[in-house]
């Protein structure tokens, strides 16, 4: 496994392997867990290089405490990738990633405005900068994204259209803990209190699932919200059903797919999870 933090030595050692080569990618900001393995894996069933990048990007970031706060463990993060048969790790500066002052001005046409863009304003501009940077600079056949970050992998995908990026995105399923919670890079901040009532997050999500077309959508989300919310310990920021496709919220059922969409926060630990919903 090669380990580089220059786009240059990136490129070089990219530009080596044979242009037959398939190159999948796996773009992180680190803290790496099972369901980041999970995405690797994927990536090695279906590319010839797998390319993983470790960069906490800071423009994606509306809260500077959160982003001072986010978990690095590069260590452990490269002792995991060795393991899972990673190819390239890229491992850049903020210098090397943001080298002048221009930015990309991309129209997202309302998918950046609704759930997290309503809570998190800027946060998808940022994180379009840097994919979009960071697809330049790996130039990447096939790029492979969690399903936990649904509205973030809807944009992506807008991203590659509008840009014209000849990029497959794979989005990869959910991985979860035993008990159900999603994983994620974030629950390593949880306190032991809080990480034992999260499970109710996705027994929630499932109960909202099983009752479609059961209830009126309002009503769903009001029990939503009260069943994760009964503990005293979770405080749930936003739910939302919407349209799969478009991110539309929704206020009736529909023949196309659907997701119910959460963000709660478990003390001062924001969790997110999604579900699809389908009749």
């Amino acid at each position: 496994m090669r380990v580089v933090e220059s786009v240059l030595d990136l490129r070089a050692i990219l530009d080596n392997y044979n242009t037959n080569k398939v190159i999948g990618f796996v773009p992180t900001m680190g803290a790496l867990h099972n369901g980041h393995c999970s995405l690797i894996r994927a990536a090695k069933q279906k590319c010839d290089v797998v390319v993983t990048s470790i960069f906490v990007n800071p423009t994606q970031f509306n809260d500077k405490t959160d982003l001072e706060k986010y978990p690095r463990t590069l260590n452990e993060d490269l002792a995991k990738l060795e393991k899972e048969g990673c190819d390239v790790v890229f491992v850049p500066s903020v210098e090397e990633i943001y080298p002048d002052n221009s930015s990309l001005s991309l129209d997202l046409e309302g998918l950046d405005k609704v759930m997290e863009g309503e809570f998190r304003p800027g946060h998808f501009d940022g994180v379009v900068e840097v994919v979009n940077r960071l697809f330049n600079i790996v130039k990447p056949n096939f790029a492979f994204f969690g399903e936990k970050d649904f509205q973030q992998l809807s944009i992506i995908r807008f991203m590659v259209k509008k840009l014209n990026h000849d990029i497959q995105i794979i989005g990869c399923p959910i991985l979860r803990e035993e008990d159900g919670l999603a994983m994620s890079s974030r629950n390593t901040l949880l306190t032991e209190e809080h990480r034992s009532v999260s499970p109710v997050i996705f027994k929630a999500l499932t109960n909202a699932k099983n009752n479609i077309g059961k209830f009126a959508v309002e009503d769903i989300k009001n029990e939503l919200v009260a069943q994760i919310e009964d503990n005293g310990l979770l405080k749930v920021e936003y739910v939302d059903i919407v349209n799969s496709a478009t991110l539309k919220s929704l206020s009736n059922w529909i023949d196309e797919p659907m997701n119910i969409c959460v963000a709660v926060f478990a003390g001062k630990v924001r969790l997110i999870d999604n579900l699809k919903l389908n009749y």
